[in-house]
């Protein structure tokens, strides 16, 4: 009878460790910004019909890099959490923290668990408060710890040299048409110093605005109004964007 080969527990973990982080270094990256009216995501993105970004709830937003089916079944239990907590108790009740520490008990315990191989998932939860001391960021790496994070954050692909772009040049109180600028030089930087251009049909842009009279915090931008906040003087913002392509709109009609 052969003996077991035997892993310590230590080299066990770190192996899991370097797995996941392999497969989350795979896809592209995306950066999530605070702005002065909210939290805008910003990620290259191909793909129409599969989003990074998402809305959870009233005031919170939900970004991914990783595997797509892996932390699209997160995304879906958070829905069904925000949803079973505000209904059973209070909207006010539903908190971006709250929800980074359920997500944090699943990937912890799927990372530590023998029986099955870690998410290859790092996720960002955000919600926007009623100022701009109120916003909360929170980043969940696949070991399922609990990062709070402030101003900006990168996930996905070279994160490390894209943070380090935007601690370099992010302030407070940048319009939201600076801000997406300012995320897309970051992410239009490659790991060898280069830079590339990326399209706007390649984005994907998404933001928590604090001015919506909605509820309902999280708005996608694309198309005409992403075109322009893109070249924007940096005075534009979110609600005039889309008043002029309401107005648009109208005019056509």
């Amino acid at each position: 009878m052969s003996t077991p080969f035997y892993v310590s527990p230590q080299q066990a973990m770190a192996d899991r460790a370097e797995y996941a982080r392999k497969g989350i270094a795979r896809g592209r990256s995306l950066v999530v910004l605070q702005y002065a009216d909210g939290i805008v995501f910003v990620g290259e993105n191909p793909s129409r019909a599969l989003h990074k970004f998402s809305e959870i709830y009233d005031r919170i937003g939900f970004a991914a890099a990783g595997k797509y089916n892996e932390y699209e079944n997160l995304r879906i239990g958070g829905v069904r959490y925000a949803d079973l907590r505000g209904y059973t108790y209070d909207r006010g009740d539903v908190t971006a923290r709250g929800l980074a520490n359920v997500y944090a008990q699943t990937l912890g315990t799927i990372f530590s668990s023998a029986a099955e191989k870690p998410y290859e998932v790092e996720l960002v939860v955000a919600e926007v408060g009623e100022t701009p001391e109120g916003d909360q960021i929170y980043r969940l790496p696949h070991d399922g710890s609990i990062v709070d994070e402030h101003g900006s954050v990168a996930v996905g692909g070279n994160a490390e040299q894209i943070s380090s772009y935007l601690d370099q040049r992010h302030q407070d109180g940048m319009t939201l048409a600076e801000a997406l600028r300012l995320a897309v030089q970051a992410l239009s930087r490659d790991t060898n110093g280069s830079e590339r251009e990326i399209p706007a049909e390649r984005l994907e842009v998404a933001v928590l605005d604090r001015t919506r009279p909605q509820k309902r915090k999280f708005k996608r931008i694309s198309g005409r109004q992403l075109g322009r906040l893109l070249e924007a003087d940096g005075a534009t913002t979110a609600s005039e964007a889309e008043a002029d392509d309401e107005a648009e709109a109208s005019d056509d009609e």
